[in-house]
């Protein structure tokens, strides 16, 4: 596989590759690209990957996230203190 950076920037960088399928992988990233109407197998292999992903790697938080979860954990110290929360607390916050 040949891997070569085309664009890099600080929100997204894409990466073009070449790879091999074989016959039962090229056949489910066909059937993506058809269920979703893709235009190609690239953006095919992104969906599958983005439906899929999470299950092995977890994605970084945005910036959005992490100020919620500062947020969540200052107002907790101001009305709390140095109490713990217990997880089912936690839990409720963060589904608000």
């Amino acid at each position: 596989m040949y891997i070569i950076y085309t664009k890099d920037n600080m929100e997204n960088k894409m990466i073009s590759a070449r790879v091999e399928l074989d016959d039962y992988s090229n056949r489910v990233i066909g059937v993506i690209k058809a269920k979703f109407g893709l235009n190609d197998k690239s953006e095919a292999l992104n969906k599958f990957i983005e439906l899929y992903g999470d299950d092995i790697i977890e994605k970084e938080a945005t910036i959005e996230y992490t100020k919620k979860a500062i947020k969540i954990a200052n107002s907790h110290y101001k009305k709390y203190g140095k109490k713990k929360m217990s997880l089912a607390e936690l839990d409720r916050i963060c589904e608000e």
